[in-house]
């Protein structure tokens, strides 16, 4: 899934708060939503699986998807939530929140349900997840609600915005929890990423980015990829390609000069790389 062609669209925005005894009966939503979890503790239960609910707990519905909520204990349940399409669609403003069970609903309710994306995203999003940092994605809500509520001039764009930057924060969130080894290695992982990205100039080896992060050069390798997708030298390839491509666009200066500033040990060199990675030669990008 290409996550540049997000286009959310958010119909519902609240914090409320609801005392006991509460029991959301078996319900289907025709769109998703997002229940984060202030205060309180739950009990949801999702396609007969049953999860608990505490502070700092979000759970994501999906389209078609039966589930029912029942709050536990004497504390009322505070409930930032969102109520969303991942695309926006010509009725995406027409369409409204469901309170019934598949088996309630006619067949014009039934052309309603949105299909569910998130099962293309480059990460797995399951229904309920622990966060490791509830206060990012708790921020980011009460800010969406800020917005949906007072309704200021452009609102709707706002909105848009900081709902893209929540998706994003949440696939983070579940690619670290994805990784756990990985997010461990962080501080070392930043040091050769800055380090890399700092040294445009020059080309570097395995065997001192090995000893910058104080890892084999193996799972230096494994690691790297794993968290930002390229080995330490694809990124570093990258990096250097990615200047190449503002000098020859914004500069006079020659190939062969842009070649030597990054550290090519030649033009061809450079040339070589520059087509296997952007598909057309240096010389046609200047033309």
């Amino acid at each position: 899934m290409d996550l540049n062609t997000l286009s959310p669209y958010v119909r519902v925005a609240w914090d409320s708060v609801i005392e006991p005894p509460f029991h959301l009966t078996e319900r289907v939503l025709f769109d998703y939503e997002l229940l984060f979890v202030k205060g309180g503790e739950i009990e949801v239960t999702v396609e007969d699986r049953v999860y608990d609910g505490v502070p700092g707990d979000l759970f994501l519905f999906k389209p078609m998807q039966p589930h029912s909520i029942r709050l536990r204990g004497d504390k009322p349940l505070r409930q930032p939530h969102l109520h969303f399409d991942l695309f926006y669609q010509p009725d995406s403003p027409l369409v409204s929140v469901s309170f019934k069970p598949y088996r309630m609903m006619s067949e014009q309710e039934k052309r309603l349900f949105r299909p569910d994306a998130t099962r293309y995203m480059p990460v797995p999003l399951p229904n309920h997840i622990r966060l490791s940092k509830p206060d990012v994605i708790e921020s980011l809500m009460f800010d969406i609600i800020f917005e949906f509520e007072r309704k200021l001039p452009f609102y709707e764009t706002t909105v848009k915005g900081l709902f893209i930057q929540l998706w994003g924060q949440l696939l983070r969130e579940r690619h670290w929890q994805d990784n756990a080894s990985i997010a461990t290695l962080g501080e070392q992982l930043d040091r050769v990423k800055t380090y890399l990205d700092h040294s445009t100039g020059k080309e570097v080896t395995l065997d001192e980015l090995s000893q910058l992060a104080n890892l084999s050069k193996s799972h230096l390798c494994r690691a790297f990829k794993k968290a930002f997708g390229l080995t330490p030298i694809q990124y570093h390839v990258a990096v250097r390609l990615a200047k190449a491509k503002q000098l020859i666009r914004f500069t006079d200066l020659s190939l062969t000069s842009i070649a030597e500033e990054l550290g090519f040990h030649s033009i061809h060199a450079f040339s070589r790389a520059f087509r296997k990675r952007e598909g057309v030669s240096p010389s046609l990008l200047r033309k």
